[in-house]
């Protein structure tokens, strides 16, 4: 379903607004843990007031306390609504912040100073505003979704790494490194909100950029990592903001000499369509898109168009689809680090491209076992390689094993045999 219209932005990007009075501060708990109380650690259980807050920072907005308490306790998430105090998740469990339940009029004495005019005009006409948002001089970024339930303001916020990883830190696959190298066609990442896709693309992008001399262009909503220039120039577009939609966006794309274009979410009909034009056009595409498999991506394509197209659009990714790759994220035995991606990685060979224009998308990730040689692996033989790198343990692979019985077999050492494809 295609994402509600927005209006168009102004002609030049509305300058920062002045930070409210002092005297809007964040309504603290009554039994707030100590100033000096250390960060929540991993196991501690909340304390009986909630987290503690971060110290307010004269200057800044007064609900970049609530921001940076996500950062001090070095959560993924800041949850807000009306009625209820402020909320974060740590380790992918929801915990309170040493807060008052927030009013309507606390949020809106909080929230509505971070918003720029346009931003402010969405909310009120859509009910719902998308937007990045900066805490300090670059030290956090914040992707946000500000929106309205049962008439009250609420927020959700995910914390974006201002720092690009490298796929050794990701703990990637080695098979991703060799999706970088192509000079046109589309690479699909896909999985489900918060499985770590922008995080993995962008890995990809800031390798490229340090080894070759592109234009890469990015288009987003918002944008998440900011990228220097390395090698490549690197031009980023915020939809709404820069450019009045997705559309003209990417029919601009195309005419501003890119090598590279980052569609961050292949949403709608419209999207997917400029997106395999670019392709088809001589340029490499990457793109977002919610779907849980590598076969399961290829339905959720044809979901956004109507079954008369089909045919044609699997004649497209046929013969313009590079490569799937989808991911998941799971918890991690590894020190200092909570949660590692596991992967299936598909890529265009023949027989895959057959099985797409035979709609025999069920067989998808058979050819894919037989294709590990060309670096595809499925989530369970990537599960198994997580296991014995030591990332994660036995009962966390099983419990997110598509099958678990065949994992079991692959710890083993048995491989299940592979049918006809064809």
């Amino acid at each position: 379903m295609s994402a509600p219209a927005k209006p168009s932005p102004t002609a030049k990007p509305a300058a920062p607004l002045v930070p409210p009075p002092p005297a809007v501060a964040v309504p603290m708990a009554s039994a707030a843990p100590a100033a000096n109380a250390p960060a929540q650690r991993p196991g501690d259980p909340t304390p009986p007031g909630g987290l503690r807050l971060a110290a307010a920072v004269p200057g800044e907005f007064p609900a970049n306390q609530l921001f940076r308490t996500v950062m001090l306790h070095e959560g993924s998430d800041l949850h807000l609504k009306a009625g209820s105090p402020g909320m974060l998740r740590l380790r992918n469990v929801i915990q309170h912040m040493a807060t008052k339940p927030l009013t309507q009029e606390d949020l809106e004495k909080l929230l509505y100073p971070i918003l720029s005019p346009s931003q402010r005009q969405t909310l009120d006409t859509t009910g719902g505003a998308d937007f990045a948002h900066v805490v300090g001089f670059d030290e956090c970024r914040f992707r946000v979704n500000l929106f309205r339930q049962r008439g009250k303001l609420a927020l959700v916020a995910r914390r974006v790494n201002t720092s690009i990883p490298n796929f050794e830190k990701l703990g990637l696959p080695a098979a991703i490194e060799k999706l970088c190298h192509y000079d046109q066609g589309m690479v699909i990442l896909a999985g489900v909100t918060g499985s770590g896709k922008s995080t993995t693309i962008a890995s990809m992008l800031e390798y490229i950029n340090q080894r070759e001399a592109l234009h890469i262009l990015t288009i987003e909503d918002p944008i998440e990592f900011v990228f220097e220039d390395k090698l490549s120039i690197m031009n980023q577009r915020e939809v709404y903001l820069d450019v009045v939609d997705w559309h003209t966006a990417l029919k601009h794309a195309v005419r501003q000499d890119p090598d590279i274009i980052l569609v961050g979410e292949m949403r709608d009909q419209d999207t997917f369509e400029a997106g395999i034009h670019a392709a088809e056009t001589g340029h490499v595409v990457f793109g977002t898109i919610h779907a849980s498999t590598a076969a399961s991506t290829i339905s959720r394509i044809l979901d956004l168009f109507p079954p008369a197209q089909h045919h044609a659009v699997r004649q497209s990714l046929a013969f313009n689809l590079k490569a799937i790759v989808a991911q998941k994220l799971v918890p991690s035995i590894k020190p200092g680090v909570s949660r590692v991606p596991t992967n299936e990685i598909m890529m265009m060979n023949p027989t895959i491209r057959d099985l797409i224009l035979k709609s025999k998308d069920d067989r998808i990730l058979d050819a894919m076992r037989i294709g590990f040689l060309e670096g595809m692996v499925d989530f369970t033989e990537n599960l198994r390689q997580l296991v014995e790198r030591g990332d994660v343990d036995k009962a966390t692979a099983l419990e997110f094993a598509p099958n678990p019985e065949q994992l079991k077999m692959a710890f083993k050492g048995i491989k299940m045999s592979t049918p006809g494809i064809l």
